[in-house]
């Protein structure tokens, strides 16, 4: 699969709504055939922070989301309420959903 995260920077008066803001692209890409998962998280250390957590079953499902009309839009809808251009780390990973940590393995 591939794994993506990405860190955003979001604009102060924008951060509350940012859930609501990237709506559309989230439900879009969630939609996907090729989308494993595709999960935003608020910092807890900055209000400002959201950082989004997806995977791709492959680099070819990959590609069509970049492709996809609301890849598309949502490189001019997002962007106005970001206070920096994203942060991102992009691994191809050799399985397809998440492993279990057994450091705390729950009984």
């Amino acid at each position: 699969m591939i794994f993506i995260t990405a860190k955003f920077h979001i604009k102060p008066e924008d951060a509350d709504a940012w859930p609501e803001i990237s709506r559309p692209f989230t439900e879009a890409t969630r939609a996907e055939p090729g989308c494993l998962f595709f999960d935003w998280s608020r910092s807890l250390d900055d209000p400002t922070e959201y950082v989004l957590v997806e995977a791709f079953r492959d680099g070819e499902a990959g590609g069509a989301h970049v492709q996809s009309e609301h890849f598309t839009a949502a490189r001019s809808s997002l962007p106005p309420h970001l206070v920096s251009t994203p942060k991102v780390i992009n691994f191809d990973v050799p399985q397809d959903d998440w492993s279990e940590l057994g450091e705390m393995k729950v009984e």
